[in-house]
């Protein structure tokens, strides 16, 4: 105790010696401990969410690209494909087939364009507000709602992929009519709509007036007795609201709408094997995916960067040991004179190693408690760290 309490008069007496000491062995024990947990709780969110959605169907590219833009909402485009997809899956009668178009966003949250099946599939359940009905309504994840500060009866408009859009594509205002409980998944981050609304914010449908009650001349293009063809001038509706929604249509065949994927889920694993072997052809323009094969591989590139990473680690705290035991023989050297008046009275050698192990037993220990302190910090939000290192 004599030792402990000597030693604990030196640190404190040298604060910054101390200070520095202790923060560099604490960063060399965290960082190694923060990187595992991390990568833990990112395998397990990829994993789980990968796991879950049997097969993905999209146009040939980056599998990575169509997995996270299927599965996350990621920034990442992969090559559209056409309802025609969808269409093909039903068709065969293996799967159900829930398409996907993830394209657009919303004061930086994802627009997901699907059909009502992925609110079962993912087992997502309103919480306030009722579930999407007619053109134009959009159902906002919890944390999006969150962070948006929406409710049911707001409205919300889609961004514009561009400041000047030469195509005449506008914002839509959808009015949100529901709130999703909270999931922990990317859903929680997304807003939802139907294919149809999102087509119409990338200008693929549309509403306007009546052209052939048009009196105004400049609105007339030319007018016959079966067509009336209106200029660029006749106005575009960027909201749908129960007075205008009659006048929204689409032209030509929607069977041709684009979709980023669709979600295959097969009846057994029996269907999911017959319809992956119906896009192994070299002709097929289209790739059929297991989303867990290819996170698995992604999380195998990942723990390949850990191991570089823990090599680095490695090698920084070899020099931060030898940079404290330097320190420490630096010490003893300064310290001579106050060694020698300890042994003058009457003080063994032990007694010197005693001090000088309970001054390294008092600094590790600090460095232990705020390690630990730290650790537990970052495992009280690790969910929320790696949904915006990771995922995004």
């Amino acid at each position: 105790m004599d030792s402990l309490y000597l030693a604990y008069r030196y640190i404190t007496y040298n604060r910054i010696k101390t200070v520095v000491l202790v923060a560099c062995i604490t960063l060399i024990a965290f960082l190694p401990f923060a990187l595992q947990l991390l990568l833990d709780e990112s395998e397990r969110q990829l994993m789980s969410r990968a796991v879950s959605t049997p097969l993905i169907v999209g146009a040939k590219g980056s599998a990575l690209d169509l997995v996270m833009n299927s599965l996350y909402f990621g920034n990442e485009r992969p090559e559209t494909i056409s309802m025609e997809a969808a269409n093909r899956i039903w068709d065969s009668g293996l799967a159900m087939a829930i398409p996907m178009y993830t394209r657009f966003q919303a004061r930086g949250f994802p627009i997901v364009g699907t059909a009502m099946d992925y609110f079962d599939f993912r087992n997502l359940r309103v919480a306030s507000g009722r579930p999407l009905a007619v053109l134009g309504e959009c159902v906002v994840g919890a944390r999006a709602a969150e962070e948006l500060n929406l409710e049911p009866g707001d409205h919300l408009i889609s961004s514009p992929e561009s400041l000047f859009d030469l195509a005449g594509v506008y914002p839509l205002k959808m009015k949100v009519v529901g709130i999703f409980d909270r999931t922990h998944t990317a859903d929680d981050l997304a807003v939802f709509v139907d294919l149809k609304t999102a087509w119409v914010i990338q200008g693929l449908g549309h509403g306007h007036q009546d052209v052939i009650q048009l009196k105004d001349p400049t609105l007339v293009l030319k007018r016959s007795e079966s067509n009336v063809a209106a200029t660029a001038k006749l106005y575009h509706y960027t909201e749908i609201s129960e007075k205008n929604i009659d006048s929204f249509h689409f032209h030509g065949n929607t069977e041709v709408y684009p979709i980023s994927a669709v979600i295959a889920v097969p009846t057994d694993e029996k269907s999911g094997t017959i319809l992956q072997g119906r896009y192994l052809s070299k002709e097929e323009t289209q790739q059929i995916l297991r989303p867990a094969n290819v996170i698995d591989g992604l999380l195998q590139n990942i723990f390949r960067i850990k191991n570089v990473l823990d090599a680095v680690v490695s090698v920084v705290a070899l020099a931060t040991i030898m940079a404290i035991i330097l320190v420490f023989a630096l010490s003893l050297r300064l310290r001579q004179r106050e060694i020698q008046t300890i042994f003058k009275i009457g003080c063994s050698r032990l007694t010197i190693a005693k001090l000088l192990a309970a001054e390294i037993l008092i600094i590790v220990s600090s460095s232990a408690a705020l390690c630990g302190a730290m650790l537990m910090v970052v495992h009280q939000f690790t969910h929320d760290l790696v949904r915006m290192l990771f995922i995004g």
